[in-house]
């Protein structure tokens, strides 16, 4: 505990220099900007500012990047109080209490439980960090090809089931993913795939562009098709958090904050997802349930300070297994593996410091965003006021020279628009997009963990179904994929129904 404590005081200290603290306040800006403009996203902000911090130190660049990721799922929730439009897809709970709140006169103490819920949610988070990472590492050490196979396959499962909307679509699109996974190079004997005689094909795709044009090239086109948005309102009143209303709902904050945490740390399901849960599990046991969608206090509260605590909850899978809990975590994992940053099982083997770099950069970006959140409130209403469209060509260029800025190939540019292209004919016919990317992500993984598995049981399949470890995670996969199924769960549901009192 002492040597916890001795590493993580070091961490901290060695980040408050002047250098680094101007880093975290220009970064955390930037990311509650990015966060509070609809359209643009925490995955956009951080694959975009990964390409941006190319030739930074690596551990200032996952600094920067993590204060964009926590700023950006704070900002949200700005657009979504004040405009009744979620800024991210995590801030779309906060819409149902936020905006009625200020139409009520009320936006500034809103914003001031959306401050509060936040920075306490990723302060849990955090703290969560700290004390389960080790501890799963240790647990990751004893998987071996065969467990991190069946991992891969549950995270595209799991993700592709609770994406939001019809099941199969989910599916469709985390194995889009894993397919563009495959093409390049096999990794065990480097015989091209689906390359068709292409050179640059052959070097495989490229994760970044692909986040890149999914995320920030999509949002471009949708722009362009979609209607202007206008703001409705730049009246507040106090912005000041009332200690009140955080005394009052503490048990709503530590069960979002549990929740959120959670949710982060099971592969793929992301903020938006703890952010909903932390409301539906908030209304369930509110004695003030008939207030949820009208205002809400408590309402509020749950959904940031799950969506907030759903952050630090994303990057433990990414520091002990190398799969990330949701999708801006996947772009910060990518960026580990650019900056020299090899996350996984060996990382407190080798070294046990960084998780302790992790939690400081997590503690110094949630107390900027907090001083944030209580003084630069009406500077940023300014900025929610700029029409989307007039950002969406600064949004362009960034994403065709961040794309190229990567390893300086042209290819890449085509890799940002393809998935551009594919991500809007995607969210078109109302496909989720985190599936697809998880698969993109994950299918490496996936990949030469099958081909290694059957290379050391010659081409036996039992040992992915009888080692203990693998057996478990197998039937959880299975389960998860039956549950998918609507006639399986309602069956399960009437079953229990009929056995209850």
């Amino acid at each position: 505990m002492l040597e916890s404590f001795g590493l993580f005081g070091t961490a901290l200290v060695g980040y408050l220099t002047p250098a680094t603290i101007i880093n975290v306040f220009w970064a955390t800006f930037l990311g509650i900007i990015i966060g509070a403009l609809p359209g643009l996203t925490a995955t956009m902000g951080v694959a975009l500012m990964t390409t941006l911090t190319i030739k930074m130190d690596s551990s200032q660049a996952i600094l920067v990047l993590i204060c964009i990721y926590v700023g950006a799922i704070y900002g949200g929730s700005r657009s979504a109080i004040l405009l009744n439009i979620p800024g991210t897809p995590a801030s779309a709970c906060s819409t149902l209490d936020g905006y009625p709140l200020a139409r009520q006169g009320l936006a500034g103490r809103a914003m001031g439980i959306s401050t509060s819920g936040s920075w306490l949610g990723t302060l849990f988070g955090t703290l969560c960090v700290a004390g389960l990472t080790p501890i799963l590492g240790e647990f990751a050490l004893k998987f071996g090809s065969y467990e991190f196979f069946w991992i891969a396959l549950f995270g595209i499962v799991i993700a592709g089931t609770l994406a939001g909307g019809d099941p199969l679509k989910g599916y469709l699109s985390g194995f889009i993913g894993l397919f563009i996974a495959t093409i390049g190079l096999e990794p065990h004997y480097n015989y091209p795939r689906f390359a068709f005689g292409s050179t640059d094909v052959a070097g495989g795709i490229s994760l970044l562009p692909a986040l890149v044009g999914a995320f920030g090239m999509a949002e471009v086109l949708q722009a362009m098709r979609g209607p202007a948005v206008q703001a409705v309102s730049n009246t507040l009143d106090s912005i000041i958090p009332r200690i009140g209303d955080v005394l009052q709902y503490w048990r709503t904050i530590l069960r979002s904050g549990a929740i959120g945490t959670f949710i982060g740390i099971l592969p793929g399901l992301g903020e938006d997802t703890a952010a909903w849960t932390s409301y539906a599990a908030a209304k369930r046991g509110s004695r003030e349930r008939h207030k949820f969608g009208r205002g809400s206090i408590e309402g509020l509260m749950a959904a940031e300070t799950g969506e907030s605590a759903c952050v630090p909850g994303a990057i433990i899978p990414v520091l002990t297994l190398a799969v990330p809990g949701s999708a801006p975590a996947a772009a910060l994992m990518a960026a580990m593996f650019i900056h020299n940053v090899n996350p996984g099982p060996m990382l407190m083997i080798d070294a046990p410091h960084y998780l302790y770099e992790i939690v400081a950069m997590l503690v110094i970006a949630d107390m900027v965003k907090l001083f944030f959140g209580l003084t630069l409130v009406r500077p940023l209403l300014w900025i929610l006021l700029v029409p989307r469209e007039r950002l969406m060509p600064i949004v362009f260029v960034l994403c065709v020279v961040g794309s190229y800025a990567i390893a300086s190939r042209v290819f890449d540019i085509y890799v940002m628009l393809v998935f551009g292209v594919i991500g809007f004919v995607l969210r078109e016919l109302k496909f989720p997009m985190a599936p697809m990317i998880l698969g993109l992500v994950l299918g490496d993984l996936l990949d030469k963990n099958l081909l290694r598995g059957l290379v050391l049981s010659a081409g036996d399949i039992a040992p992915f179904f009888t080692r203990p470890q693998s057996a478990v995670l197998a039937g959880i996969t299975f389960i998860a994929a039956l549950w998918s199924i609507p006639a399986v769960s309602n069956a399960v549901g009437r079953l229990f129904s009929r056995r209850s009192p």
